[in-house]
């Protein structure tokens, strides 16, 4: 009796156990990493008064070369922004491993102590993150500092004007979740689409097709697919009318052969998924104003920004994402 009593307890522990560990990995799983890093970026706010959301535009930017380039692994915690250990700990630092704050000083490294553990950590968002904030504190917290302190940092003028950007929409929105998408047309509108991406292109010597092409009726609604900032608008010898969006991923989003823009929609202009940005035409191949030359259709395509340079990539799958998130939404 005494056994079957031990093996009961013993079955019962296992369960409880068990039961735990799951919960808990399902408390993992559910974590809103939003909520995490807005309140990492407004307690670092606080101890150096540099805008919170100057700290989810670098980091944002930073999230985005993670995905694009190859030599930068996936962040391990909620906080994006890349050092090398050699910049982190001090270049002629004989340890590379350092996470002493006073020896990684002494050996001019970046690295800080963001949570006062003793210890300036890599691999510790709050470190990270105190290190970044400290370093853009030192140019000042104006837009124009902001600015000099990114040029600093990356050399490169396109990387600061992304940052910059996605700083006016989190500062606009005084949200992070602006990650959702739209398609780029309502679905009650007439239209078809195959994937495109690669075709040959003959008019203004011979290229690649850089995009998909989505014909429609003239004036049908044409809608930005994510939030972002408008980075161009106005005439192209290619695309025509066109409308260039750059979202919070860095990715830069282009709807050409527009009959027009809507009203409103300018450079600098914030934008928000299923807004209203033009309408659809057959503009483009000749001179400002050109129409007429290929059946009515939107342009769409998509480019990915790595620090570096920016190339385009098919955006089919993605359009046929965005279009059966919107059809599951009506019903």
């Amino acid at each position: 009796m005494a056994t079957f009593r031990s093996t009961i307890s013993i079955v019962l522990v296992l369960v409880f156990c068990f039961h735990t560990i799951s919960s808990e990995a399902h408390a993992e799983d559910t974590v809103n990493p939003y909520t995490e890093r807005e309140a990492l970026y407004h307690k670092m706010e606080t101890i150096t008064n540099v805008p919170w959301y100057y700290l989810a535009a670098v980091d944002s930017y930073e999230r985005g070369l993670r995905k694009a380039r190859r030599d930068r692994a996936d962040a391990d915690g909620f906080i994006s922004i890349y050092y090398a250990k050699e910049d982190w700990v001090g270049p002629l630092n004989p340890n590379q491993d350092d996470e002493s704050p006073d020896t990684i000083s002494l050996f001019e490294g970046i690295g800080l102590d963001g949570n006062g553990d003793g210890k300036a950590l890599l691999t510790d968002d709050e470190d990270v993150l105190y290190t970044l904030a400290r370093y853009l504190e030192s140019y000042g917290l104006t837009e124009e500092d902001f600015r000099i302190a990114l040029w600093h940092f990356y050399q490169r003028e396109q990387s600061v004007n992304i940052v910059a950007g996605h700083a006016k929409v989190y500062q606009h929105y005084q949200t992070l979740d602006l990650h959702k998408h739209a398609f780029v047309m309502p679905l009650h509108h007439n239209y078809s689409y195959r994937s495109t991406w690669g075709d040959r292109r003959g008019w203004g010597g011979r290229r690649i097709h850089e995009g998909t092409d989505i014909f429609a009726n003239y004036q049908v609604p044409i809608q930005s697919s994510s939030y972002g900032i408008v980075e161009t608008i106005g005439w192209n010898p290619y695309g025509g009318w066109r409308v260039g969006i750059r979202d919070l991923d860095n990715i830069y989003h282009y709807y050409a052969h527009l009959s027009g823009f809507e009203k409103g929609i300018e450079k600098g202009s914030i934008i928000e998924a299923g807004q209203l940005i033009g309408y659809c035409g057959s503009s483009g191949y000749g001179k400002p104003g050109t129409q007429g030359k290929f059946p009515p259709h939107l342009h769409y395509g998509m480019y990915r920004d790595n620090g570096i340079t920016e190339w385009s990539f098919d955006p089919f799958p993605s359009l046929k994402q965005w279009e059966r998130a919107a059809k599951q939404a009506k019903k």
